[in-house]
This record gives structure tokens, C-alpha cells and sequence, in this order.
């Protein structure tokens, strides 16, 4: 099956997997892995500080996250950066795509031992996972936590889902992300400390997901630390931007400011 690889074109803005092939005094060639056509890195778009060597930056062969500046599908263009890309897109991009090749690699299995065509698995298995969960891996890694009734719920047929679920558990390692950063919180009233604690009580209310955890504590005033554990970054994101959120409304209506920072 080629779920990963689409016969569309990518969107200006988009992060895409790229495999190093050329490497030119002026720029890199590279095959996207996701869509397998060839895009260009010039040599102005590998760092923000003065390229001698582009060797070292990347190298033939290597995977990189590049960020999609200009698409051209007349002439096969595609115009990509590594400068503009940051670590923490870097990494979320990197493990979506690895859990995509893993979930690939599990429809394979499922495929040969249920003796169905791979195009067929992407009919009835691949699709419905991503119209239900958002990816097929994310349905997959529910499946390997909870079994088959995820799948079923998501509209796949009895036998296929205890088929897959099976092979889920086997195949995918649950693990844990952690995803932090400091909040700067200041209040100038009279009873300012009291009024930062009431601001972060609250986000200590936010319910979370099972399976997260979060930690809210001071390093010194005024700043804060929050840090959020969960199965993957985007949920642990979502929590950590949930928090920061009350947070700062919190403290303006009570009268004093906030600043986000990340990482």
C-alpha cells in the first residue's frame, strides 16, 4: 500500500520528510517522501547563519523535515527551507511520519494474514481509522491500548478489527512525550502573590486525558514551569496550550500579565 505517498502536490507552509539525493555547490536536490517528487533546497534556505559547506547542514541520504516555500506543478517545481523550520516542528514532524510508516507496516500484516488486497485494507481499514481518529496510527495505538472495540466503533468489520487489534498490541510500544515550558506571571497589586496562586489553582483544575499527567511549579518568581506528559505531542500540546491559556486569562482579569514561553 502507498498511503504515504499521494499524487497531489504539497501546500506552500507544509512540513514534508525528505530524502537528501544531490548535493550542488548551490543547493540540494531531494526526493519528498510523502509524495515522491523531487524538490529543490537552495543554498540560502539551509541556515540563517553564513553556509561554507552544505555538508554541514545535511548529507546524501539523510531524512530531513523541509518547509514548502513555493509550488510550481507545470514546470514539477517544488521550492523547499530547512532554515524556516524550528527543532519542535522538526520533531513532531519526524514521529508523525515514523508512526505513519508504522502503521503501513502494519496494514502490510494485516493484509497477508487475512488474505486481502492491500488496496482493499485501504478501503475499508485506512480511511475510516483516519476519518475517525485523524490518522490511522493514532486509531491503531487506541487499538493497541483498548483492543478491537475502537476499530469496530470507527466502522470496521468484527473480524478484521480483532485481526488488527491483535497485531497492534504486538507491534506498537506505548510510550510517553513530555512537552514544557515557563510561564512569566506578575502582578503589582498589594496582594499580588495571592492573586498569581489563584491564577495557576485554576489551570489546576484542567481535566486531562488518562494516560497524561501534568506538573505545575515555580522555578522563582515570576517564572513558572508547566510541564505535561501524554502519549504524543499533539495532545501533550494541547494540554500545555490549555493551561497556559487559563493561566494568562486568569491573571489579566486579576489585574496582572503573562508571557508564554516554549521549551
Amino acid at each position: 500500500m502507498s498511503s504515504i505517498k499521494r499524487d497531489d502536490w504539497p501546500e506552500i507552509g507544509e512540513l514534508v520528510v525528505a530524502t537528501v539525493n544531490e548535493i550542488r555547490n548551490y543547493g540540494v536536490y531531494v526526493m519528498l517522501d510523502e509524495y515522491g517528487k523531487e524538490g529543490f533546497l537552495h543554498t540560502s534556505e539551509i541556515s540563517s547563519s553564513w553556509v561554507k559547506n552544505i555538508r554541514d547542514f545535511v548529507r546524501e541520504g539523510e531524512k530531513v523535515v523541509l518547509k514548502v516555500l513555493r509550488v510550481d506543478p507545470e514546470k514539477g517545481h517544488i521550492d523547499l527551507s530547512l532554515r524556516r523550520v524550528t527543532k519542535r516542528e522538526r520533531r513532531e514532524k519526524m514521529l508523525l511520519w515514523k508512526q505513519s510508516k508504522k502503521a503501513e507496516s502494519i496494514m502490510r500484516s494485516l493484509s497477508q494474514k487475512l488474505n486481502i488486497p492491500l488496496d482493499e485494507i485501504h478501503e475499508k481499514v485506512w480511511i475510516p481509522l483516519e476519518e475517525t481518529f485523524g490518522t490511522a496510527y493514532e486509531g491503531l495505538e487506541k487499538a493497541a491500548m483498548e483492543g478491537a472495540n475502537p476499530l469496530i466503533g470507527a466502522g470496521l468489520p468484527h473480524r478484521i478489527a480483532g485481526v488488527l487489534a491483535e497485531i497492534a498490541k504486538e507491534k506498537i510500544r506505548i510510550t510517553s512525550v513530555k512537552v514544557q515550558g515557563t510561564l512569566r506571571v506578575s502582578c503589582r497589586k498589594p496582594d499580588g502573590v495571592l492573586r498569581i496562586k489563584k491564577a495557576f489553582a485554576e489551570a489546576e483544575k484542567v481535566k486531562i486525558p488518562n494516560g497524561s499527567s501534568k506538573r505545575i511549579y515555580v522555578i522563582s518568581p515570576p517564572r513558572y514551569r508547566i510541564e505535561v506528559t501524554a502519549r504524543d505531542y499533539k495532545t501533550a500540546n494541547i494540554i500545555f496550550q490549555k493551561i497556559a491559556d487559563i493561566v494568562m486569562q486568569s491573571i489579566k482579569r486579576l489585574g496582572g500579565e503573562g508571557k508564554i514561553e516554549r521549551g
